[in-house]
């Protein structure tokens, strides 16, 4: 049996890299009297592209990290992980888990008027289904259309948001889903919301993007009422922390861009690794010498 949590505990959001701000922004918008802890984990990013079980070994590292810090809840912004390693988490956390798929879902159903919803995301994020499954038990009678976009991350990680190489990659990808006639387009990543000017220029005015930071808000708001969990106004303000695996300088420069007084302190680098790789398979540490 678990014991009870503290409300004035911080929240523990993580992501693989930048994208998990647009949470962290929606999420102090909502709940101002929060406090959170954030990882991204720049040194292993993107995590679309990689396999269940490394995104699964990834996720569980971010939370024995992030436990450290006494969170109450553990908000996975990554969709990517959220589409894979929910289950694990779950199973290992000592504290609700919060991921992003269930509230994208249930958006995109309370919008759609016509019932033709598309759904972007990494590879990892449309391989595995997870959208369409949640869509399916909303409502089976919905036709969805799904699309892999796995250079969005890479771009805006790099700053490119509104480039001409970005509007060239954004109508390439989005055309099937344009051609589909999607009324809802549900954004399964959130870096994408990054994106967001140019995403809703080449699907035009008469689709509802849904940014997937903002559901993910919403399912936290859900979280800590149902559970009283949230923490009670008044002082000490709410502090952010913000740790990355690498590049803390460039992180904390699009961090500034893009949650302007709202980042509130430095951003520190951690190394995500006890003991390097290498070092894990000499024979003295297996036990073998």
């Amino acid at each position: 049996m678990r014991a009870a949590v503290d409300p004035g505990r911080p929240l523990g959001v993580f992501d693989s890299g930048l994208g998990g701000l647009t949470v962290v922004r929606a999420v102090a918008r909502d709940l101002p009297d929060e406090a959170m802890v954030y990882f991204g984990d720049t040194a292993r990013l993107p995590y679309g592209n990689k396999s269940a079980a490394t995104v699964t070994r990834l996720s569980l590292e971010a939370y024995r990290f992030l436990h450290h810090f006494g969170i109450k809840a553990f908000v996975v912004a990554c969709n990517s992980a959220s589409a894979l390693a929910m289950d694990a988490l779950r199973g290992e956390a000592q504290v609700p888990v919060v991921g992003g798929v269930v509230g994208g879902a249930r958006a995109a159903a309370a919008t759609t008027r016509t019932g033709r919803i598309g759904v972007i995301g990494t590879r990892a994020t449309v391989g595995s289904r997870c959208y369409e499954r949640q869509l399916g038990v909303l409502d089976p009678a919905y036709r969805i259309t799904t699309t892999a976009c796995p250079l969005f991350v890479p771009l805006v990680e790099e700053g490119w948001i509104d480039e001409a190489v970005t509007r060239a990659v954004a109508e390439r990808y989005l055309a099937g889903v344009r051609d589909a006639g999607v009324d809802t387009l549900i954004l399964g990543c959130t870096h994408y919301p990054l994106l967001r000017e140019v995403l809703q220029e080449v699907m035009g005015e008469g689709v509802t993007l849904i940014d997937s930071g903002e559901a993910m808000a919403t399912e936290v708001t859900a979280l800590l009422d149902g559970r009283g969990l949230r923490r009670a106004p008044g002082p000490p303000p709410p502090r952010h922390r913000f740790f990355v695996s690498d590049q803390a300088d460039r992180f904390e420069h699009g961090a500034k861009r893009f949650l302007g007084d709202a980042l509130g302190g430095e951003v520190r680098a951690v190394d995500p690794s006890d003991i390097p790789w290498y070092d894990r398979w000499a024979p003295e540490t297996r036990g073998e010498a």
